[in-house]
């Protein structure tokens, strides 16, 4: 990623430091992601809050991070929330540009937490399976999550299945 691909509005001074001046890029995915930014600029201000948002792309996906330098993000970034938030910025994209929106959001650190908790169930999943365990289930989680236990079960040379449907769809690890 080239810093050509990296957008950062700071809402505390209200100003947008649009660094792709030659956006080689899809323009779709570009609205996506100032629509977006805008969605969740206009939260923070609704909410009082100050917070810096990164735009990234990666693999036609894009990514917007909220951070600050305090704790004021830190009701915010509750994974429960996080994932309503993003939800809900989905829907608004989704309402301007007609096109379904795959945008990851991230609010003060939440899926590197995230990430951390479920490299722990899998490392406690795998234990189980070397300890005899046929198979290990795993709770119930988005798709996004299950992707991200997906390739961690594949770099410790296992295999895993998504399992059930809607809010009860999980990962199913085995030898």
């Amino acid at each position: 990623m080239t810093e050509q691909d990296t957008t950062v509005v700071d809402t505390a001074d209200e100003q947008v430091l649009d660094q792709s001046a030659a956006q080689d890029g899809d323009d779709e995915s570009r609205d996506e992601a100032d629509i977006a930014a805008d969605y969740i600029e206009e939260l923070l201000d609704i909410c009082d809050l100050d917070g810096d948002i990164e735009i990234e792309e990666r693999a036609g996906r894009v990514y917007l991070t909220v951070t600050d330098d305090g704790e004021a993000l830190r009701v915010l970034a509750k994974p429960d929330t996080v994932s309503a938030l993003q939800e809900l910025t989905r829907i608004a994209v989704q309402a301007e540009t007609g096109e379904f929106s795959r945008l990851i959001l991230d609010i003060g650190g939440s899926r590197d937490a995230r990430a951390t908790e479920l490299q722990r169930l899998v490392d406690t999943a795998i234990e189980r399976i070397e300890a005899g365990s046929t198979t290990a289930a795993l709770p119930p989680m988005s798709s996004y999550e299950r992707k991200l236990v997906h390739d961690l079960v594949s770099e410790k040379g296992f295999h895993s299945e998504s399992e059930g449907e809607g809010r009860d769809r999980h990962t199913v690890i085995t030898r």
